[in-house]
């Protein structure tokens, strides 16, 4: 089968792309045929080697997390789909690959396509995660950095499906984005601060760090110089600031609950899957992870297999 993979930590130039050995499912195991793979920033910080506290690497590796494809075999035991039923979720053996080995998985939506699929299961989990671990309640104020982002984008509907005020950071060409989706926008870099402030006078309950970029300071800062209630997906060096590392570790049968929940109501039309900025070929895997790595893409990342 076709895919790509790395045998050593670094840069884009490390992944490879070509044939290697088709996975067998196990027993209780499924195989799937990955139609849509999900970019994340996270991929390319694993092919660094800079996460290995929180997800440990074994070479070759094949990136990637999320995807949206077709059951395609069963290993002995499994009941719970079949062979031609479309999923998405995440992959075990990694989802840049022809085939792959599934992880927690739900049924695709027919009314939801595989590209559409495969931008929700890293930034809904890591959304709704993050929200329940804030305890973020009706009528508080939630400060997001990056909230333009996959992760972002999900997190502010769901905020302010919650009742809150949601004040998200943002490049000023995100800032309409923003708006339809209910977020209060606020350009970051110099004086954020104090344009948090204006924008939200009566103070920050909670920040959701979606972006890193030295964000935790002025976080810290605005929340009257506690960390109580901020918690960061995005700064490794978050313990230096005395703020919580958010890595994952939700209950997979929470996670398919939640993911289920999610592609119903896109299909509803009650929530936004992250929208598409650009999609590849797997054989151009390393470019999109160097376009998520330069950090200025207006939307998520697809490799279309």
């Amino acid at each position: 089968m076709r895919a790509v993979i790395y045998n050593e930590f670094g840069g884009a130039d490390v992944l490879t792309y070509g044939d290697t050995a088709k996975p067998e499912p196990a027993p209780g195991e499924v195989r799937v045929q990955v139609v849509t793979v999900g970019v994340n920033p996270l991929d390319y910080k694993r092919r660094y080697g800079w996460v290995e506290q929180f997800y440990p690497t074994t070479f070759p590796a094949v990136p990637g997390l999320e995807f949206a494809g077709v059951v395609d075999a069963l290993g002995d035991g499994v009941t719970e789909v079949a062979v031609g039923d479309e999923v998405f979720g995440w992959t075990r053996t990694g989802a840049y690959a022809e085939y792959a080995i599934a992880g927690d998985i739900v049924r695709k939506p027919a009314e939801l396509s595989f590209v559409a699929a495969a931008t929700l299961p890293v930034a809904g989990e890591t959304a709704q995660r993050v929200l329940g671990e804030l305890g973020l309640k009706d009528g508080e104020t939630l400060l997001l950095h990056g909230a333009a982002g996959a992760v972002g984008q999900v997190a502010v509907q769901l905020a302010v499906a919650l009742g809150a005020t949601v004040i998200g950071t943002a490049s000023p060409a995100n800032h309409d984005f923003l708006r339809s989706l209910g977020a209060v926008p606020v350009a970051y870099g110099d004086g954020l601060a104090d344009r948090v402030r204006a924008a939200a006078p009566q103070g920050i309950d909670a920040v959701f760090d979606a972006a890193g970029h030295d964000a935790l300071p002025v976080s810290i800062a605005l929340r009257g110089g506690t960390t109580d209630r901020i918690v960061t997906i995005a700064d490794p060096q978050a313990a230096d600031h005395g703020v919580p590392f958010s890595p994952g570790g939700t209950p997979p049968e929470t996670v398919r609950a939640w993911l289920a929940a999610q592609a119903r109501l896109a299909v509803e039309g009650k929530l936004s899957v992250p929208r598409v900025a650009e999609t590849f070929p797997l054989a151009d895997a390393a470019r999109a992870q160097e376009v998520s790595e330069a950090g200025h893409a207006r939307g998520k990342l697809v490799i279309e297999i």
